[in-house]
């Protein structure tokens, strides 16, 4: 497909035409949650960011493989290579096996990307799934001389890899700068150089997550699985590899070293990062006291919100700003977004209620090309959204008369909001939905009671009596009368 979609690259650091290498089809690998405790705003915004180039490529007509990874074993407390691994920590103060951890919060992670509408991924690897594809490419880095062992554990050696390709280039770092400003910590003795990184880590006698392996019992270093698993899924190069900012580095440029060791020539052909959440100007963080979980913004059970937001008025917030800007959450923004949200949903209800007219004196082909051109600039989602909130005064000035349309354009205006809103988007009407559940939920209790006074006929008074037991506990009070009975929901 001759796409004229745009994206900017970090590894170029400019925007490039996005050319697969096998069109129609599309490799995309994205960095998912490091599963050791409930979902926040930080797992939102990338989740919501690729998921809207998913969704953008599958519209454009590619066939894409999304593969987003969960990370369940690896992942150290200071910068990946020393102490104590942060699932195995959460497990011993929870009294819990590693898995029992991984589980409990990969499905909190679920839960909270369906209530955003995320699309779930093609392929959803684990690290721990995948631990003889990574023993095996750290075979191949060794052999090929850009690696050393070291009491069991196996170490990337960015110097010697300097000297034939530039360690630095995705982030712009370089080596020089590396070696003045880090300085060595305890227990990273056994290092030939302080930024030198794990590959695999020997596992200490108290280290309950262990694997065997050549170099002895141990562990991946948490970079090694990204590599694996990409290389695994999507084979090398592949197109797109995301992932938050605070990836860039060293995440993601040490996934760039340790594959062109292994193979000698770059995995990647677009890196693409979308940029940080702040609150009220500040980064976030738990020793702030400003660390939000999902399921306290949608509750609104955090000390620093005012009230509740629901899932689609966190995406949409999500989506009027650039990916590539830094993102700040308030009370009044939240706001805002939630009272936009709502004119949105209500303009596309608003469509089903304009009266047809012979002749359009609108142009509806200006809203598709304008949807186009800012989604095909790097996903420019505000741009677009802009667009859209000025069909919603034309919509409106349409329902009252104002302007006139064709059957033929309405249909057109219909299907392109509709599309770009739900499709695209990924947006959600909550209220049209949540009919539609109160509905079915009304169906269901009348199923029931019907049951039920069938039963109270045939004299089977045990189910009756269930019938209408049950249906208190959750909350309907049934009143019986004598040619039937009435009910609500207290």
């Amino acid at each position: 497909m001759d796409s004229k979609l745009h994206l900017y690259n970090t590894l170029s650091r400019t925007k490039e035409e996005f050319k697969p290498i096998n069109p129609p089809h599309v490799g995309l690998y994205v960095c998912g949650p490091t599963v050791y405790g409930a979902p926040h705003l930080g797992h939102a915004r990338p989740a919501i960011t690729f998921d809207l180039l998913f969704r953008y490529l599958t519209h454009l007509g590619y066939r894409v493989r999304y593969v987003r990874n969960i990370t369940d074993v690896g992942h150290l407390e200071n910068d990946a290579d020393e102490g104590e691994d942060k699932i195995a920590k959460k497990a011993r103060l929870e009294q819990l096996e590693p898995m029992e951890v991984v589980q409990r919060y990969t499905d909190l992670y679920h839960d909270a990307m369906r209530k955003l509408n995320v699309l779930p991924p093609s392929i959803e690897p684990r690290a721990s799934g995948h631990i003889i594809e990574q023993i095996e490419l750290i075979k191949r880095i060794l052999d090929n001389g850009y690696a050393y062992v070291r009491n069991g554990s196996v170490y990337f050696d960015v110097a010697r890899y300097n000297e034939r390709y530039p360690y630095g280039k995705l982030s712009g770092r370089r080596i020089d700068d590396l070696m003045a400003n880090t300085r060595q910590l305890d227990g990273q003795e056994e290092k030939q150089n302080p930024f030198d990184f794990a590959l695999w880590k020997s596992a200490d006698p108290a280290h309950i997550m262990r694997w065997p392996s050549p170099w002895g019992e141990g562990f991946p270093g948490w970079h090694m699985e990204c590599s694996a698993m990409s290389i695994k899924y999507l084979g090398q190069p592949f197109d797109i590899h995301g992932g938050g900012m605070d990836l860039l580095f060293p995440h993601h440029e040490c996934e760039v070293a340790q594959s062109v060791a292994a193979s000698g020539h770059e995995a990647v052909r677009y890196w693409i990062h979308n940029n940080l959440i702040t609150i009220n100007g500040q980064k976030m963080g738990k020793s702030l006291g400003n660390f939000i979980t999902l399921e306290e913004l949608f509750t609104g059970s955090h000390k620093l919100l005012q009230e509740a937001y629901s899932p689609m008025t966190i995406r949409f917030f999500m989506l009027q700003a650039h990916y590539r800007s830094t993102l700040d959450f308030s009370n009044e923004a939240l706001q805002a977004a939630s009272k936009g949200f709502a004119r949105l949903m209500a303009a596309i209800r608003t469509l089903d209620r304009i009266p047809p007219s012979i002749k359009s004196t609108v142009d509806v082909s200006d809203l598709q090309n304008r949807i186009y051109e800012a989604m095909n600039d790097d996903l420019n989602s505000p741009v677009a959204i802009a667009a859209l909130f000025e069909w919603v005064k034309i919509i409106n000035l349409l329902a009252e008369g104002k302007e006139t349309i064709s059957a033929a354009d309405l249909e057109t205006l219909g299907s392109m909001f509709r599309t770009f809103t739900f499709d695209i988007l990924g947006l959600v009407d909550e209220q049209q939905s949540a009919s539609k559940h109160t509905e079915l939920a009304g169906k269901l209790i009348e199923l029931l009671l019907a049951m039920r006074l069938e039963a109270k006929r045939q004299k089977d008074f045990a189910t009756s009596d269930r019938i209408r037991s049950e249906l208190e506990q959750l909350g309907v009070v049934v009143r019986d009368r004598k040619d039937g009975f009435d009910w609500e929901i207290s």
